[in-house]
């Protein structure tokens, strides 16, 4: 893959583009986004509650599996049966939306609760992919 280091702005100009010199940089997307391979999958979030953090409905997220929660993490987790993404609040035993609009839950001893991984990236898809589509129906 080739990569273009630039930072490219949300307007346009009548610059030359930035694309016309580039430099092959030898790094893959799986390199630059997964850092443990073999620990890690790929979910897609559902619903607006972490939107404050910047996850919005349909993205992608990377979780890693082999890294330890610390407070304040955004995660994914199994909660009475359903998987979740949300902040963890491991000193008052809690999940957190990004949100007003959801109350933070309380894990009670009798939950159903199982931490699946931290959420490392998360990526937005302007445009449907049918690959995804066909992985989740």
């Amino acid at each position: 893959m080739k990569v273009i280091p630039i930072f490219a702005e949300a307007g346009i100009s009548g610059f030359e583009s930035p694309a016309a010199e580039y430099k092959e940089l030898g790094l893959s997307l799986d390199q630059l986004l997964i850092k443990h391979p073999n620990a890690t999958f790929i979910g897609q979030a559902n619903g607006d509650s972490m939107q404050g953090v910047g996850i919005f409905n349909g993205d992608l997220l990377i979780v890693d599996r082999s890294l330890t929660a610390k407070n304040g993490d955004i995660i994914v987790a199994n909660y009475n049966g359903c998987f979740v993404c949300k902040l963890i609040d491991k000193t008052q035993a809690r999940l957190l939306s990004a949100s007003s609009e959801h109350p933070p839950v309380q894990i009670k001893p009798e939950d159903e609760f199982q931490l699946e991984g931290i959420v490392t990236r998360s990526i937005r898809l302007h445009q449907k992919s049918p690959e995804i589509t066909l992985c989740t129906h």
